[in-house]
């Protein structure tokens, strides 16, 4: 199982891609690179990054198989 730290980086670097490949669909992902969260200590858990950044692959892949 991979590290939150490693889970982050890799949806960064995934919305990164999106960003600069596919900008049309980066609008619809509603992302916003400073979001402040309403709670003072956040709990996310790795399966939910997890789950994010599979979505984002599907999202990738599915743009590429376009291609």
């Amino acid at each position: 199982m991979k590290t939150v730290k490693e889970l982050l980086t890799e949806i960064s670097e995934s919305l990164l891609y999106i960003k600069k490949k596919y900008p049309v669909s980066y609008k619809y992902l509603d992302e916003n690179p400073i979001t402040i969260p309403n709670m003072e200590h956040p709990n996310i858990s790795t399966e939910e990054l997890e789950k994010y950044l599979a979505i984002l692959k599907d999202l990738i892949a599915k743009k590429e198989a376009k291609n």
